[in-house]
């Protein structure tokens, strides 16, 4: 199982996210960089573990700015071989073709602001699209119909959970479940309430094929060890 870091960009900083209530999130404060700058941060998570990519929402760019593009494209100069999913809110067929053909990394597709479940299945066979399935509560952020059927799902699935981010709630092992049962041979990434070791193994258990982290890296409930020894 792979464990992707997270960072969270707003106006041009690393933000600590909680609960997907982007409009409180501040500055990240943590032991592994000297201030919420995103190369420092990065830096920091790659010297806890030789992390392979790096997960990186763009809150400016998915709430309908500019972005973050100059904070990307520092990260892509200072560590070429990371790498790198983005999700800048995509919502559109030509938007999205227009990003990928910028070569900025793999482009994360938010149910949340997609225009429609057959932007999804338009883009499903390119290697370079990642599908988050974003739930808050019991219920899909986006088009209801891209839970009907997995053809419009890409072979990578993150199943994010929210209200869970940054809470330290545990995964929705029931949720992930259900997504990789519709998943088929797809790989079932999980995001949201990842607390420590135990729930990383809770999660290779489960058969899911990667998790998204930040919180419990930055705050140490999982250490270099811990990472090693999955």
């Amino acid at each position: 199982m792979e464990v992707i870091p997270v960072i969270d960009l707003k106006g041009g900083a690393v933000v600590h996210a909680r609960k997907g209530e982007r409009h409180l999130y501040r500055p990240i404060v943590t032991p592994l960089a000297p201030g919420s700058d995103p190369v420092d941060v990065v830096a920091g998570l790659l010297s806890l573990h030789p992390f392979a990519t790096l997960y990186i929402a763009d809150l400016d760019a998915i709430a309908g700015g500019d972005g973050n593009g100059d904070a990307i494209e520092r990260l892509r100069q200072r560590f070429p071989r990371l790498r790198l999913w983005i999700d800048s809110g995509i919502g559109t067929r030509t938007r999205a073709q227009n990003w990928l053909a910028r070569g900025l990394g793999d482009l994360v597709l938010g149910s949340e602001t997609l225009a429609d479940a057959a932007t999804a299945r338009a883009l499903a066979e390119d290697p370079r699209v990642v599908l988050s399935l974003d739930f808050r509560g019991p219920a899909l952020q986006g088009p209801a119909d891209l839970l009907a059927g997995a053809a419009a799902w890409p072979r990578r699935v993150i199943a994010m959970t929210l209200d869970r981010v940054g809470s330290h709630a545990g995964p929705d092992l029931e949720r992930l479940r259900a997504v990789k049962d519709l998943a088929g041979r797809r790989e079932v990434f999980a995001a949201g309430g990842i607390r420590d070791a135990a729930d990383l193994r809770a999660l290779v258990q489960a058969t899911i094929a990667g998790v998204l982290v930040a919180t419990s890296l930055h705050d140490g409930r999982i250490s270099s060890a811990d990472l090693r020894a999955l």
